[in-house]
């Protein structure tokens, strides 16, 4: 029997390493795998484990023939997917890419089973799963994203479980990528031997970049981190980038008054990887290469800036720290004006990064000296396997209980049993504060969905019988005010975007649209009981 599977994946570095749990799950299951990634990205493929061939889509090619001639680009698309990628035979898709190329990448590639982001016959999308739709709406909401992507790939492939959780508990998705080359590491200590300080007993990497200079801690601020440690351990920063980031290397060794090596520009992704080999400690912005050390197994300290936040995109490691603003702006929503001026890339201080990296150079952990005063402005997060097997985080700056972790972690409580398909309980799940304000307000939208998803589904049933225009338009009304007050809402848009897709794709068939309102005003009434003050939930018990 063919047991051959191909993982679209038409994304950036850092996602792509993130799928490496799935390649592994899929192994596991005794599948031979492929990997389906853009062109530029391919080399990333010679850092994953169990990926078994790579066919790399000529993405700048393919569009570059079609402004030139629509046919030429067809016909370079139909060589590639009709012969390199089709001679594979795989008898599995998992697209993890839900825009429409990719969509329509899976698509072509029928009678394969799709898992994942799917086109129907009619050409509308159609994720397999509830996680699918769920990581498509978190994605676009920066405040509901509770979920790290890792764990969400996960699922949305239909790994959930590993084989053993029904005894064992819940399985963590595994995240290990392969081992440095071992001849580029040699390649790659030679240049640090060469140009760092003969007496450094190591080195400590740093990544000046990010994705936007919004989402980029200063280069003063890296400046002074390695002043600190090289003060305190002797240890050299190493600085690691693209060719892109030159002038920031430049701006960093012009600042730093201590001896400094720099490989921005000079490696390959296989000699990145070796170069993370060979430190103590990476420091980073929200990277790729942040990603990449994580699944090396090497130590990060990671600063989260403007719309990048640790929940989601954190480095799925045990043996990393994440740092953000503590300010009520961030995140903030992507394509949003911000009007501080980005006032949270200086909320950051140094002075405070450089505490925790001494802890975890010292005495190799993540947290504070006993008696050592909090620090102020920011949050800070040890990761950390949960229970629940998913991605978890610590609070080591002493926000456990304030209202947006609280917030976060509800979220993970109940969205994972209703994505799951699971009964919904309210058991075990967090609760706020007696005076929480935010736990107020998401009462009272939850109060208020669970009307209308009662209302709707009574009128989807009236619908399904007698389908008589004035009753269809009432059941409009209801929908758009239903769809309105979950979306515009600052806490359940990702609630709002799955409702409304999977609405919608119910397209005119009212007959399952009662089964689909009643799970979502399940939801909807089980958290807010959750919810209500304590007196209030006595009284309706």
């Amino acid at each position: 029997m063919n047991q051959k599977t191909i993982v679209i994946n038409l994304t950036r570095f850092g996602d792509l390493l993130q799928t490496q749990p799935v390649f592994t799950a899929l192994k596991a299951r005794g599948r031979e795998t492929a990997l389906v990634c853009l062109e530029n990205f391919a080399s990333a493929a010679k850092l994953m484990r169990d990926v078994d061939a790579v066919f790399a889509l000529p993405g700048a090619a393919l569009l570059s023939q079609l402004d030139d001639d629509w046919r030429r680009g067809l016909g370079t698309f139909c060589d590639w997917a009709g012969n390199d990628l089709a001679s594979f035979g795989a008898d599995q898709v998992v697209n993890l890419t839900s825009t429409l190329p990719g969509r329509l990448l899976a698509r072509y590639l029928a009678p394969c089973e799709v898992v994942g982001y799917a086109l129907d016959e009619f050409g509308f999308a159609d994720n397999t799963s509830p996680w699918a739709a769920f990581l498509v709406a978190s994605s676009r909401n920066r405040g509901c994203s509770p979920f790290n992507l890792v764990d969400l790939f996960h699922h949305v492939a239909g790994y959930g479980q590993e084989p053993g959780a029904q005894s064992d508990g819940p399985a963590h998705p595994v995240y290990r990528l392969r081992e440095p080359d071992t001849a580029a590491t040699a390649a790659v200590r030679g240049v640090l031997t060469a140009e760092g300080p003969a007496d450094a007993p190591g080195y400590i990497a740093i990544q000046l970049g990010a994705s936007a200079d919004f989402r980029r801690w200063p280069v003063a601020h890296f400046a002074r981190l390695a002043e600190l440690v090289h003060e305190r351990t002797g240890l050299c920063p190493v600085l690691l980038g693209s060719g892109d980031e030159a002038p920031l290397a430049e701006r960093f060794r012009a600042a730093c008054r201590v001896p400094s090596a720099s490989l921005v520009g000079r490696t390959s992704l296989v000699e990145l990887a070796a170069a993370l080999g060979l430190v103590r400690m990476l420091v980073t912005n929200d990277t790729g290469t942040m990603h990449l050390a994580a699944g090396l197994g090497v130590p990060v300290c990671a600063v989260f800036l403007a719309t990048a936040q640790p929940w989601d995109t954190g480095p799925y490691s045990s043996d990393a720290l994440c740092i953000e603003p503590d300010m009520p702006c961030h995140p903030c929503g992507f394509g949003k004006t911000c009007p501080t001026g980005f006032s949270c890339r200086h909320a950051v201080q140094p002075e405070a990064v450089a505490a925790f990296v001494h802890a975890r150079l010292d005495r190799g952990r993540w947290e504070l000296e006993s008696g050592a005063s909090r620090p102020e402005g920011i949050r800070v997060w040890e990761m950390r396997p949960g229970a629940d097997g998913f991605m978890g985080l610590v609070s080591r700056s002493g926000h456990e209980d304030a209202d947006r972790t609280v917030w976060v972690r509800q979220q993970r409580h109940f969205y994972c049993r209703f994505l799951d398909g699971e009964p919904i309980s309210e058991a075990g799940a967090p609760r706020f504060a007696g005076d929480s304000s935010v736990a107020e307000t998401v009462r009272a939208e939850l109060e208020q969905a669970e009307r209308l998803f009662h209302l709707l589904g009574e009128q989807a049933v009236a619908l399904s019988k007698v389908p008589l225009p004035p009753l269809k338009k009432r059941f409009m009304a209801s929908f758009e005010r239903l769809t309105g007050l979950l979306c515009e809402s600052r806490y359940l848009s990702v609630l709002g975007d799955m409702w409304r897709e999977q609405a919608h794709g119910l397209g005119d068939d009212f007959s399952r649209m009662p089964a689909l309102a009643e799970r979502y005003q399940r939801l909807c009434g089980q958290w807010c009981r959750h919810l209500a003050p304590l007196g209030m939930q006595l009284e309706t018990d």
